[in-house]
């Protein structure tokens, strides 16, 4: 689709937010060799428009919840900077006071409900969340984010018909990366299947497009996001994207052989930061001074993360039973 282009301040936001996410994920990447960080972890380099894209169209107080591939997310819904790193390099003062790692961020003031490496997992969570709102009379939006490869689990299709049955305040966002960590969407479906088909075969609202474009991703959540507001049921989208990196942890994998020749580089000139970037180059909205004047800022902010997660604590061997159960 051709989408109608951001306003000017909300299009400007949307480059900070993928220029952030790319280089606090290229900074971990960096990082994570010195083995310090013990934790696996999954990134969203490649895939930051769809992150950015949706979240732009949320409050503070609706929630997400996402799954392994969090990072992009968790930051896009304005979670702590500090808290994520630290959670990363396993110390008290992460968002998960360092006993959850890369897969279970967390932050509830932000409206960050929570990641969960289960593929699937997070999608009957998110549908609780919208069904317990409406139970209490305060209906709150439910975003849930995935993967192609949680549409093949049991648990889709039973949150979806449970959320189309009730008209919850839901949207569901499949990110297509095309695999499920080797194993491409081309052995996996029937020919000619797309995704979204799914979704409709449930009664649900679907929207398909291009998960690299900042814009489209913004209209797309845009519409989505009044259907299911306005009491009128959940809605799927599903955003064609692609990660560069291997399926879990900082290495490029090319050399496993099973993308198919050209496919990468085809991807990777499909950058959605430098399309974006120069979308905006275009319409006069930044400059050279603009871009390093960002860069500047992020690369501090990263920098004070950085030195605050390392030099935080590990969690007291007393806290090793603690939050295992609710009280």
């Amino acid at each position: 689709m051709m989408a109608t282009p951001a306003p000017s301040d909300t299009a400007r936001s949307l480059l900070r937010g993928m220029l952030r996410i790319r280089m606090i994920e290229e900074r971990i990447k960096a990082l994570y060799a010195e083995q310090e960080m013990r934790c696996p972890t999954h990134f969203s380099i490649g895939q930051e428009a769809a992150a950015v894209g949706v979240c732009a169209r949320l409050t503070r107080e609706e929630l997400i919840t996402s799954a392994h591939r969090s990072h992009a997310h968790y930051l896009a819904k304005g979670g702590d900077l500090r808290a994520m790193l630290a959670e990363l390099y396993g110390k008290v003062t992460g968002c998960a006071r360092g006993k959850g790692g890369s897969m279970h961020l967390i932050d509830r003031d932000a409206g960050f409900l929570g990641a969960v490496p289960i593929v699937g997992a997070t999608i009957p969570i998110g549908v609780g969340a919208a069904l317990a709102s409406v139970m209490r009379g305060r209906p709150r939006l439910s975003v849930i984010f995935f993967g192609d490869a949680a549409t093949e689990t049991g648990v889709f299709h039973e949150s979806l018909n449970f959320a189309a049955i009730h008209k919850l305040p839901i949207v569901m966002v499949c990110e297509n990366n095309l695999y499920s960590v080797l194993t491409p969407l081309r052995w996996r479906h029937p020919d000619g299947q797309e995704i979204a088909q799914l979704a409709r075969g449930h009664g649900v609202v679907t929207l398909q497009g291009d998960g690299n474009d900042a814009d489209v991703v913004h209209a797309l959540a845009g519409e989505a996001v009044e259907h299911a507001r306005g009491g009128r049921g959940p809605v799927f989208v599903e955003l064609a994207t692609y990660r560069w990196l291997e399926h879990c942890g900082p290495n490029d994998d090319q050399q496993l052989g099973y993308r198919p020749p050209g496919e990468f580089a085809a991807w990777q000139a499909r950058d959605p930061l430098k399309l974006y970037t120069q979308r905006l180059r275009s319409r006069g909205l930044v400059s050279d001074a603009d871009l390093a004047a960002m860069t500047s800022a992020i690369t501090a902010e990263i920098d004070d993360a950085v030195t605050f997660a390392r030099s935080s604590p590990f969690p007291a061997r007393q806290e090793l039973g603690e939050h295992v159960y609710a009280p």
